[in-house]
This record gives structure tokens, sequence and C-alpha cells, in this order.
């Protein structure tokens, strides 16, 4: 479900398919205007209605009903930036990093072991439309996703609050897949066992960690300009 005139504009954008359309009497016509002429079912509610099926305590005035993408893990196989979240359970966190991936131009974006469910509406939400651009796995355990990317031959570094190499300092230039942890405990001990090395963000003394949708964006936007600079020089 997709809440919002934003969220269903940015739908509407992609060309994401779509199931459905639930307006209240005061949706925005030309955005209405706009799903009826991609040929949209349009079902207009009664004042009060969407307030009682919304998953917001204050719903805008449209939400959206899509399929939920099939994507597997295998079609990110000449990815060349993966983000993997493991553990993840915030779901304005796993939106957060979906939206900071998209942004620097990662390829895909994996959430495994017991992460939060990637299509919950909060995650949709906080995602700001980036999940109708980015392709995006539900996976299984980390062990096998890990296990998967090693055999692809995929550098796999893990960001940590403390104890890695500054990202600056790393060649992020050939492909590689970050992964983050869960927001509270960051990585497990197993976890860290299936990466080939680990980043951590310079910050200021007196600081314990980042929110882990920033720590993403921060080191894939480091990525990202390593790569326009490796593009220059070619």
């Amino acid at each position: 479900m997709a809440e919002g005139v934003t969220l269903l504009s940015e739908a509407l954008h992609a060309g994401v398919p779509i199931e459905s359309v639930y307006a209240a009497p005061d949706a925005p016509a030309d955005l209405l205007d706009r799903a009826a002429s991609a040929g949209l079912r349009i079902f207009g509610l009664a004042p009060g209605v969407l307030e009682r099926v919304a998953d917001t305590s204050t719903p805008q005035p449209v939400l959206a009903v899509l399929p939920i993408p099939t994507t597997r893990l295998e079609d990110l196989r000449q990815a060349s930036l993966i983000v993997v979240g493991v553990e993840l359970r915030d779901p304005g966190n796993a939106g957060t990093l979906i939206r900071s991936a998209r942004a620097a131009g990662a390829d895909g974006v994996v959430l495994c072991g017991e992460s939060v469910d990637a299509y919950n509406p909060k995650t949709v939400r906080a995602s700001a439309g980036a999940i109708f651009r980015l392709p995006l796995v539900q996976a299984g355990p980390a062990a096998e996703v890990m296990d998967r990317l090693a055999g692809w031959g995929v550098t796999r570094l893990a960001a940590v609050a403390r104890g890695g190499r500054d990202p600056a300092e790393v060649d992020l230039t050939a492909p590689f897949a970050l992964v983050v942890g869960n927001e509270a405990h960051g990585l497990d001990r197993h976890a860290l066992t299936t990466v080939e090395g680990s980043v951590t963000i310079p910050m200021a003394a007196d600081t314990e960690s980042l929110n882990v949708g920033v720590a993403t964006a921060v080191i894939c936007f480091e990525a990202a300009r390593q790569r326009r600079g490796a593009g220059g020089s070619s």
C-alpha cells in the first residue's frame, strides 16, 4: 500500500504496476486525472472512510494498492553496488536506507535475516518513492546472501561504528556490497566473519554512531564520488 499524493505520483512516474487507487473527496483532481489516463481503477470514497483504512492517523487523501515485485537476488548478479541490510527492525530506517541507496546510485537493496518487511507501509512512505525505482530483494539468512555474493566475486564491506577503515581511503570503484546491521547492535559477530573488510565513517570523538540510513548515504555517496573521479580520469 502506497499512501499519499507523493507516493502515488512517484509510482505513476516510475511506471510501476498499480492495481487500484482509492480517493477521498479532497484528493487532487490533477493526480486522479493522471491515474485515469494511465488506465487505473479509481474508487471514490465517502468522507471518513480513508481515515478508517489508512495506516496513518492523519492520512493523506489518496492511497494506491500495488503488487509486490518478485525481484530475486540473482537479478542483482551484475550490480556494481548493492546495499545489504541485516536484521533491520525499524521500518522507517529501512525506508531511509532504500531512499539513500537510490539517491547515491546503488543498483539494489537486499534486506535479509529477520529484517522488517520491505513493503511495510511505513517503509514505503520513508522511501519517498525510491522503492519504485530500485530493485529490492527480501532474502533469507544473511549467511546465504553472503555466500551468493562471494560466489559472484563481489567484495563485501561491513559498515561498523569503530575499527574500520575510512571509506575515503578504500577503493570503492570496483563492485562491492555494503553490509549494514541492526540499528541498536550493528552486525553480530557471525555476520562480521562473512565480510572481507570494514569501513568506519570518521565522526566527532563524542559521537556514538550514525543512523543506519545516514551511514548508508555517506558511504554510498563516497563510492559515487570515487567512481565519478575514476571516470573522469580515464
